[in-house]
C-alpha cells in the first residue's frame, strides 16, 4: 500500500524545521552542518529534497541566494505543533482531546513538577471562556 501524503511533518522534516526556526534563515550548508553536529549527517541531495518537500507543503519559503536558495519558515513553531497535535488527536484518539489528555496522564507523561502549570493553564482557559 502506498504511503499516504500528509501536510503533517515527518520526523526528518520536523528536525529540519527545528533548525530553520532556530536559525531564522538557512541555506543547505547550514542544515548539513547542524545535522552533522547532531550526529545525524545528511547528504546535500537529501537536504535539497527535504527543503523542496517542506516548501511544497507550505512550511518554507525560499529566495535566491547567489546560485542557491535561502529558506525561511512560513509556518511558526506554534502553528506546526498545533497541527501535529490536531493530527494525533484525529488519528489516534478519534478526535477526542480528552482521550489524549487521559493518555498523557495515565501514561505518566506529564511530570509531577509540570502538573501545577497544567492546572493553571486549564484554569486560565476556563476563565477566558467565561468572558
Amino acid at each position: 500500500m502506498a504511503r499516504r501524503k500528509t501536510k503533517t511533518l515527518t520526523e526528518l522534516e520536523l528536525e529540519i524545521m527545528w533548525i530553520v526556526w532556530k536559525e531564522g534563515e538557512v541555506v543547505v550548508g547550514d542544515i548539513r552542518r547542524a545535522t552533522h553536529e547532531a550526529g545525524k549527517p545528511l547528504a546535500r541531495p537529501t537536504i535539497r529534497t527535504m527543503l523542496t518537500i517542506l516548501q511544497k507543503k507550505g512550511y518554507l519559503k525560499r529566495r535566491p541566494e547567489g546560485r542557491a536558495y535561502a529558506y525561511q519558515a512560513r509556518v511558526s513553531q506554534d502553528e506546526a505543533q498545533t497541527s501535529i497535535v490536531r493530527d494525533v488527536v484525529q488519528r489516534a484518539f478519534e478526535g477526542s482531546a480528552l482521550g489524549l489528555v487521559a493518555s498523557l496522564l495515565g501514561g505518566r507523561m506529564i511530570p509531577a513538577k509540570e502538573l501545577g502549570r497544567v492546572k493553571r493553564l486549564i484554569a486560565q482557559y476556563e476563565k477566558e471562556g467565561e468572558e
